[in-house]
């Protein structure tokens, strides 16, 4: 369980406001406030100066915020007492309570700021440089996977007639046939999606400010051409390709969909088609690379498709294996 921080735990600091979604208005644990305003701007600093991907800063954030909690609740009120036997014991402690990535990030997250306040002079050492996460090595990925029935499925479930409908399916679509991330997906806007000679292509906008392109799906593209019509973006290239819509009368606002609005709406949909599955937003991209892995594509093409950087990454979205697996196991007839 997540300790619970003492209403002290974070405190407002910083006079000059940072260009960034974290600025110096955001809470600062009390134990980085404690050791001066040069301090508690070198720590925001950390987030908006050295990530970039604003999903992991947010993750960040909240780690090195749920250590300093940690540390206040056992007594510890300065940079300069937190030792590697403290970093160490909160590893341990998380151990018990979360999944192992969960914990190496976490990790991460505080040896990297900590290297932070080492190089701005902040704290002389880093306490949790020598501080060893736990072992975690991945085979196979634990994403839920649809079969190529369920996406068809659930892809025909969606009801079409009104605006939110079409958005939906061209949404799912585009996360299957393009094996795209939902960040990706939610980032684009209608100019990413553009004729190249006689086909239409996809610019996703990646980690690391990465642009990956690739050629449209012709299901994916009658999806897409048919959300569009409908919502009279065809000529708006600048404005979000997929934008939230009002809950009350199910108009389409300027604003782009949010991940987490597009994992409530994957629920929704999913529970409406029947589909008794545990879905996230990766999902659909486990599906798309499954699907094209079994119908013998290659490899090192899904990886390119993916914008993975290792095949072996790749390999954990590949469940062309499970059933493989079942008939061999079946063979034991006793």
């Amino acid at each position: 369980m997540e300790p619970k921080s003492k209403s002290t735990d974070l405190v407002v600091v910083g006079p000059r406001p940072l260009s960034t979604d974290l600025d110096t208005s955001s809470p600062v644990p009390a134990i980085v406030a404690a050791s001066g305003d040069h301090a508690a701007r070198r720590f925001l600093e950390f987030f908006a100066v050295t990530i970039e991907n604003p999903n992991t800063r947010e993750a960040y954030y909240r780690a090195c915020r749920q250590f300093f909690a940690w540390c206040d609740k056992h007594g510890l009120v300065e940079l300069v007492d937190i030792e590697p036997l403290h970093v160490a014991a909160y590893v341990k402690t998380m151990s018990a309570g979360f999944e192992k990535p969960t914990v190496k990030q976490h990790l991460a997250a505080i040896r990297m700021m900590f290297d932070w306040l080492v190089t701005g002079h902040v704290v002389a050492t880093n306490p949790a440089h020598a501080v060893r996460g736990p072992k975690h090595v991945v085979k196979r990925g634990k994403t839920p996977v649809l079969s190529a029935d369920q996406a068809r499925q659930l892809l025909d479930s969606i009801d079409i007639s009104t605006i939110v409908g079409l958005r939906d399916r061209a949404l799912i679509a585009l996360m299957t046939y393009s094996f795209a991330r939902v960040s990706a997906a939610c980032a684009m806007r209608v100019e990413d999606y553009f004729a190249n000679g006689k086909r239409w292509w996809l610019r996703l906008h990646e980690k690391g400010g990465k642009l990956h392109e690739m050629p449209v799906h012709h299901n994916l593209e009658a999806y897409l051409d048919a959300y569009l019509k409908a919502a009279g973006s065809l000529e708006a290239k600048k404005t979000p390709l997929f934008r939230s819509a009002n809950w009350h009368t199910g108009e389409l606002t300027s604003l782009p969909m949010h991940r987490v609005d597009v994992w409530r709406m994957i629920r929704r949909r999913a529970l409406a088609a029947g589909i008794d599955a545990e879905m996230c937003c990766h999902t659909f991209r486990a599906t798309g690379i499954t699907a094209y892995l079994g119908n013998g594509g290659a490899l090192e093409n899904a990886q390119a498709m993916a914008d993975h950087a290792s095949p072996r990454t790749t390999q954990l979205y590949d469940r062309t294996g499970d059933e493989i697996t079942l008939d061999e196991v079946e063979r034991i007839t006793i």
